[in-house]
């Protein structure tokens, strides 16, 4: 009987760290085509089914707070799943590994890995926003 206690225990806990990593697998699901605009070409995303289901949902998302040197603001982060170290923009990954989050409560900065939770936008329109939004979100650790 303990066997088994402890065989459900183990299961529920790789379904819950699975779903704490899935939305940065799926949202990972993206491809690209060249558009131009008055400043030459650019890569715009191309969502998959499973990535625009997401859209207007409430996700969650764990990572790493990236900073810009005088830019960091409380309420508006930017989160990568990456480390700071192999993030998008210290060369790594893609931009697909990080999303914009507005938070209705401001954070102070940590090194440590936050989850976030809000409603996910896509952006496949604005070069200025990163291509995955998360609005409404709130610090949840």
């Amino acid at each position: 009987m303990k066997y088994l206690l402890v065989c459900i225990a183990v299961t529920m806990l790789s379904l819950q760290v699975n779903a704490q990593t899935s939305v940065w697998k799926d949202l990972s699901e993206v491809t690209y085509k060249i558009g131009e605009d008055e400043w030459g070409e650019l890569y715009l995303p191309v969502f998959g089914p499973k990535i625009k289901d997401m859209e207007g949902k409430v996700v969650e998302a764990d990572g790493y707070i990236i900073p810009f040197e005088g830019m960091f603001k409380p309420e508006h982060i930017i989160l990568s799943s990456l480390p700071l170290a192999e993030c998008f923009f210290c060369g790594s990954g893609g931009p697909e590994t990080v999303m914009e989050v507005m938070l209705s409560t401001p954070v102070k900065y940590t090194s440590k890995r936050v989850k976030v939770k809000g409603t996910l936008t896509l952006n496949d329109k604005d070069p200025e926003k990163l291509m995955y939004i998360l609005t409404d979100a709130q610090l949840m650790n």
